[in-house]
C-alpha cells in the first residue's frame, strides 16, 4: 500500500461531500445522452452465457406572459438544483433506490446490505472517515457517484468520482477496481478513447472484471468499432455471463440488424434476473426493442413489468410514456412524461415532451413546448461545466428546436470523435436542417449500413432523399420508417406521412 502524502489530509474528502439526500431530484437513457446503449445494473442473473442461450434456440398547459416566465425560471431553478443536490435515485443501470451498487472485493458487503444507493454512499462515506485507506472503498465510493451522475442527470457527481477514484489508485496504485471505475467514468463523460485505455488497464490487472468488460464493449461500440465490440461480447460472455454481458451482447447484435438474437438474449437475461434492479432494466430494454419494433402493446406490457420491481425507475417511466404516446394515448404520455422531467429534467425526455406539447397544440401548448426545448440548453451548460461531453445532446436537440447552426457544430465535433451510426445520423440531419442536403445523404445511408432498425434514421434518410430529389428512395426510407414503427416521433412521424402522401406513397 503506497504512503499517504502530507497533501492527503489537507485535501477535499470526496467521503464528505454533498451528503445525499434522498428524494432529491436529479436522465434513458437514456441514455442516455448518445445512442442508447445499455447500462451496467447490479450484478446477477448469471447463468449460461449468450452463446448457450443462442445455441439452445431459447428464444397544463401554461398561461403566457409573466406567469409562463415565472413557471419557466420555476424549471431551471428546478434543473440546476436536480444537477447539483445529487439525488438519490439510479438510472440507466438500475436507476432507482431499490438497487445495489456492487462491491469492491475489498470492501465489506454488509456496508450495501441494505440494497440502496443512497444508503450505499451513506455506508461508504462513514466507513472511509474511520478507514481512509481502504483503497477499496474509495473505489467503491467513486464507482457509486458515477452511477448517481449517470443515471440521474447530475453531473457535479463527476468531478467527485474522479477525486474517490483517484485516491483509490493513489492508495494502491493498478488496483483493478479503481482501474475500471475509471473506465466508467470516462465513458459516463464520452471520453470514450479514455474509457477503453482504462479498461484494457483494468482486465490487464484482473481479466475477469465484470465492470472492466462491459465498459470495454461500451467503448467500442461508442467508438463505431462494431466488430471489435462483437469480439469483446463474446470473450465478456466466455468470462462473465451475466445481465450486464447479456445486455451488452444484445444490444451489439440489435446493432447490426439482428433483432430475434437481440431479443431472446434479454429474454434469457429477464429469465434470469433475481434483483429488482436488474429485472427493471432488463424489462425496460425489451420494451425499448419492442417499442422500436411498433409493438406498442407488448412494450407496455414490459415497462410494467418493470415498474412492478421498481415503480419508479426512469426508462421505465420514460419508456411507457412513448409507448403510451405512439399508441395514440397522448393524455397518459403527457402527464407521464411531465412527471419524469418534474424529477429528471434531461435532454431526452424534455424534447419528448416538448414535441407531444407541440402535437396536441392546444392552447399554449407551443409556448410550453418550447419551455421544454430552453431547458435542454440549461443542462447542456451544466453537463459541460462539469466535464461531460454533450454535443450529440445538443446536435439532436438543436436541429430540430433549437439553434441549427449550432447543431452542426457539435455534430461535425463528435463526429471527429466518434463514427457511430448514431453521429452519423446526427450529423446527416444537422447538415440536412442547414440547407446541406447532398453533403448530408452519405451520412443518412452511413447510419442505416449496420442494419440497425431504427424509424427515425430511415425517416432523416427519406427526407434527405427527397430534398436530393431522389424520389423513389425517399418513398422507401420514409415507408420504412412508418411500417417499422409509426409512433416513433409525436412530430416527426406526422412530417413523414405527409411528405410520403406528397410524393404518392402509401404506408
Amino acid at each position: 500500500m503506497s504512503p499517504r502524502s502530507n497533501d492527503d489530509a489537507q485535501e477535499r474528502n470526496p467521503a464528505e461531500e454533498a451528503p445525499t439526500a434522498p428524494g432529491t431530484p436529479g436522465t434513458a437513457p437514456t441514455e442516455p445522452p448518445g445512442p442508447a446503449l445499455p447500462a451496467e445494473p447490479s450484478a446477477g442473473g448469471a447463468g449460461a452465457g449468450v452463446n448457450g442461450v443462442r445455441g439452445a434456440g431459447a428464444e397544463g398547459r401554461r398561461e403566457t406572459g409573466r406567469h409562463r416566465v415565472l413557471q419557466l425560471a420555476a424549471c431551471v431553478l428546478a434543473l440546476a438544483v436536480a444537477m447539483t443536490a445529487g439525488a438519490v435515485v439510479l438510472g440507466g443501470r438500475g436507476d432507482r433506490g431499490t438497487d445495489t451498487v456492487s462491491a469492491a472485493p475489498e470492501l465489506a458487503p454488509e456496508l450495501l446490505a441494505s440494497g440502496t444507493l443512497a444508503s450505499g454512499i451513506s455506508a461508504l462515506q462513514s466507513h472511509l472517515k474511520a478507514q481512509p485507506e481502504d483503497f477499496g472503498g474509495w473505489a467503491t465510493l467513486g464507482v457509486a457517484y458515477v452511477e448517481q451522475a449517470r443515471t440521474n442527470g447530475d453531473p457535479s457527481r463527476y468531478p467527485q468520482a474522479q477525486r474517490a477514484l483517484e485516491r483509490s489508485l493513489r492508495l494502491r496504485p493498478d488496483n483493478d477496481p479503481a482501474l475500471a471505475g475509471r473506465a466508467a467514468l470516462a465513458a459516463a463523460r464520452h471520453e470514450f478513447p479514455q474509457a477503453l485505455r482504462y479498461a484494457d488497464r483494468a482486465l490487464d490487472e484482473n481479466a475477469f472484471n465484470e465492470r472492466a468488460l462491459s465498459v470495454r464493449i461500451d467503448a467500442l461500440v461508442e467508438l463505431g468499432r462494431y466488430k471489435e465490440a462483437s469480439k469483446a461480447a463474446d470473450q465478456a460472455d466466455s468470462r462473465r455471463p451475466g445481465v450486464p454481458v447479456f445486455t451488452r451482447y444484445a444490444y451489439v447484435r440489435e446493432l447490426r440488424g439482428d433483432v430475434r438474437t437481440a431479443r431472446r438474449v434479454l429474454e434469457q437475461a429477464l429469465a434470469g434476473a433475481t434483483a429488482p434492479g436488474d429485472i427493471a432494466y432488463v424489462a425496460s430494454s425489451l420494451g425499448q426493442l419492442s417499442w422500436r419494433e411498433g409493438a406498442y402493446g407488448t412494450a407496455l406490457t414490459y415497462y410494467e413489468r418493470a415498474l412492478r420491481a421498481d415503480g419508479t425507475y426512469l426508462p421505465a417511466l420514460e419508456g411507457r410514456a412513448r409507448a403510451q404516446a405512439a399508441n395514440g394515448d397522448t393524455a397518459a404520455a403527457i402527464a407521464g412524461m411531465e412527471e419524469v422531467v418534474a424529477r429528471f429534467p434531461l435532454p431526452g425526455p424534455l424534447v419528448v415532451l416538448g414535441e407531444l406539447y407541440e402535437a396536441r397544440d392546444g392552447t399554449g401548448d407551443r409556448v410550453t413546448a418550447r419551455d421544454q426545448y430552453a431547458l435542454v440548453n440549461a443542462w447542456t451548460a451544466l453537463a459541460r461545466a462539469n466535464g461531460v461531453n454533450a454535443d450529440l445532446d445538443t446536435a439532436l436537440a438543436a436541429a430540430d428546436h433549437g439553434d441549427r447552426k449550432a447543431a452542426l457544430r457539435a455534430a461535425r465535433a463528435e463526429w471527429e470523435r466518434r463514427r457511430t451510426v448514431h453521429t452519423a445520423d446526427a450529423l446527416a440531419w444537422a447538415l440536412h436542417v442547414n440547407g446541406r442536403d447532398d453533403e448530408a445523404l452519405p451520412y443518412a445511408r452511413r447510419a442505416t449500413a449496420t442494419g440497425y432498425r431504427d424509424a427515425t434514421f430511415r425517416y432523416h434518410r427519406g427526407m434527405i432523399e427527397h430534398a436530393t430529389g431522389h424520389e423513389k428512395e425517399a418513398r422507401d426510407s420514409l415507408s420504412s420508417a412508418l411500417r417499422l414503427n409509426p409512433g416513433f416521433s409525436p412530430v416527426g412521424a406526422k412530417l413523414a406521412e405527409r411528405t410520403l402522401r406528397a410524393l404518392g406513397g402509401a404506408r
